[in-house]
C-alpha cells in the first residue's frame, strides 16, 4: 500500500505542477495572443478537468480500505493517462515575431529600387526685359535656371494691383491661375486695365510635383478709365456707367409752356435713378437746390437740345484711347472731348471748347467732324465703331475705325484746359469700353501722320451749322 501511495503522490505531485505550467500557459497566451481564442478555450477545459482529477486523487488519499484504495488507484491512473492535459500541444499557434504571418515584398522591394524618383523643379526666373505690355496683351517670359529636361509644363498666375514694387502678401485681389503651358512665354490678350500694374508669378511642373514660385515681377498696365457723369447728364439720357441710351420720357415737362422766351429749354432737376413721373416737381417749384450733387465738381445739368453726357475722368495730360460703339438704329450721335466749361445749353462741336464727330441717320445720312460751329464732311464709311485718341500735350484729337484702324479725321490745336469725353446721343444709344491702352497700329499712324490730318483752322472757313 505504501509503494501504491507513493505513486500516486508522485501522479499527483506531476499532475499538480503540470496544472501550474498549464495557468502560466494560459497567461502568456492571454498577454500576447489574445486572439487565440479557440486555443485558450480548449486549455480551460483541460484544466478544469485537471483540477476535478487531482481533487478526486487527493481525497483518494484518505481511503483506509485497501480494496476500495486500490480501485481508486487505478481510476486515477486511467484518468491522467486519458486526461486531455496531456494530449494538449503547449506550444503557441501564433509565435511572438508573427513570422507566419509575414508577407513577402521581396519583388515589390525589387521594383521599388528600380524607380527613378522625378527631383522637384527648381523655380523659373521672369525676365522683365523679355515681357511685352501692348494692345491690351501682357506676354510674360521666363526661363529655368539651368537645363530641365523633365518639365511637363508651367503654371503662370497674375493678378491686379494698384501697387507698385514687390507684390503684397496680402493684396485686394487673388491670383489667377493659367494652367499647361507647354512654352516659356505666354501672352494674356483682350484685358481690360483697370488697375495701373499686374503681379505675375510662375512654377515649373513633371510629371510628379510642381516646384516652387518664380520671384514675382510687376509690370505697368496704366490706362484710361472712366464712366459716363449722370449727374450732369441730360434728363432724356439714361445713363449707367459705360452706357448711354436716350429715353424720350426722361425730360418730360421740362419745357414750361408758360415761360417766357428766355426760359425756353428749362429742365427739371431730378435724377434718372428710380424716379417715378408722378413725384417730378413742377417747372414752377424746381430749384437749384432739389439738383442732387455732381460726382465730379458742382456743373449744371445739360438741358435744352444739348443731349450730352460727359466722362467722369478729366484728361490733363499724356496719350489716351477710348472706344465707342453705337446702336444699329441710332439716329443721331456725336463723340469727342470738351472742355469742363462746356456750357450746358452748348451742343458738342458748335462751340470753340469742344471737338467731335457727328454721325446723322435722320432724314439724310451724313458724317461730320465739327468744331466751334464749323463742319467738314468726312467721305468714309461710318465703322461699327469708332475709336478715339487723345494726345493731349500734343494737340491732337484723331478718331480711327476700331476694328481696322483706318483714320477718319485728326484735329490739330492746343489744349489749355483739362479735357472731358463727350457724347452726344438722340434716338438710340452707345456703348464704350475704357481701360484701354494707344493700339500700336494708331502709335504707328500718328508718327507717319502730316498733310492727311485736318485741324481745328481749317474748319473756320466753313459753312456755318
Amino acid at each position: 500500500m505504501d509503494a501504491q501511495k507513493e505513486a500516486l503522490q508522485r501522479i499527483i505531485s506531476t499532475l499538480a505542477n503540470k496544472n501550474d505550467e498549464i495557468q502560466n500557459f494560459i497567461d502568456t497566451l492571454n498577454h500576447t495572443l489574445k486572439g487565440v481564442q479557440s486555443q485558450i478555450s480548449q486549455c480551460n477545459n483541460a484544466l478544469e478537468n485537471s483540477e476535478e482529477l487531482l481533487e478526486f486523487a487527493t481525497r483518494s488519499l484518505d481511503i483506509k480500505e485497501p480494496e476500495e484504495f486500490s480501485k481508486a488507484a487505478r481510476q486515477i491512473k486511467d484518468r491522467v493517462t486519458m486526461a486531455s492535459a496531456f494530449r494538449l500541444s503547449l506550444k503557441p499557434k501564433v509565435s511572438d515575431n508573427m513570422t507566419h504571418l509575414m508577407v513577402d515584398f521581396s519583388q515589390e522591394r525589387q521594383m521599388l529600387q528600380t524607380l527613378k524618383f522625378l527631383p522637384v523643379p527648381k523655380a523659373p526666373e521672369i525676365d522683365p526685359v523679355e515681357c511685352l505690355v501692348a494692345d491690351n496683351s501682357v506676354t510674360v517670359a521666363w526661363r529655368m535656371p539651368e537645363e530641365d529636361n523633365k518639365i511637363d509644363h508651367f503654371i503662370l498666375e497674375h493678378r491686379k494691383t494698384n501697387f507698385d514694387g514687390l507684390p503684397r502678401v496680402k493684396d485686394e485681389r487673388c491670383w489667377e491661375i493659367i494652367d499647361n503651358i507647354k512654352g516659356t512665354e505666354y501672352t494674356l490678350s483682350g484685358l481690360k486695365f483697370d488697375s495701373k500694374y499686374m503681379n505675375f508669378r510662375v512654377r515649373a511642373c513633371n510629371k510628379a510635383v510642381a516646384g516652387e514660385y518664380s520671384d514675382p515681377v510687376t509690370l505697368e498696365t496704366k490706362a484710361l478709365n472712366f464712366n459716363l457723369d449722370n449727374s450732369s447728364s441730360h434728363l432724356n439720357l439714361k445713363v449707367e456707367d459705360t452706357c448711354v441710351e436716350w429715353d424720350p420720357t426722361g425730360g418730360k415737362g421740362q419745357e414750361s409752356k408758360i415761360k417766357g422766351k428766355e426760359n425756353k429749354g428749362s429742365v427739371h432737376v431730378t435724377s434718372l435713378k428710380k424716379h417715378t413721373r408722378s413725384g417730378t416737381p413742377s417747372p414752377k417749384r424746381t430749384s437749384v437746390g432739389s439738383r442732387p450733387p455732381a460726382v465730379r465738381g458742382s456743373r449744371d445739368r445739360f438741358t435744352g437740345e444739348s443731349y450730352t453726357v460727359l466722362g467722369d475722368t478729366a484728361i490733363e495730360s499724356g496719350q489716351h484711347y477710348w472706344e465707342v460703339k453705337a446702336q444699329k438704329d441710332c439716329k443721331s450721335y456725336s463723340v469727342g472731348v470738351a472742355y469742363k466749361t462746356l456750357g450746358k445749353f452748348d451742343q458738342l462741336g458748335k462751340t470753340n471748347t469742344s471737338w467731335c464727330i457727328h454721325v446723322n441717320n435722320w432724314l439724310q445720312n451724313t458724317f461730320a467732324a465739327k468744331h466751334n460751329n464749323k463742319v467738314k464732311a468726312l467721305d468714309v464709311t461710318v465703322p461699327e465703331k469708332i475709336g478715339v485718341f487723345c494726345d493731349f500735350d500734343g494737340g491732337q484729337l484723331s478718331f480711327y475705325d476700331a476694328n481696322s484702324k483706318q483714320l477718319l479725321y485728326s484735329f490739330k490745336t492746343k489744349f489749355t484746359q483739362p479735357l472731358l469725353p463727350g457724347f452726344m446721343v438722340w434716338c438710340g444709344g452707345l456703348s464704350l469700353s475704357t481701360g484701354m491702352q494707344v493700339p500700336s497700329a494708331v502709335r504707328t499712324l500718328q508718327k507717319s501722320e502730316n498733310g492727311m490730318t485736318g485741324s481745328a483752322s481749317s474748319l473756320n472757313n466753313l459753312v456755318t451749322q
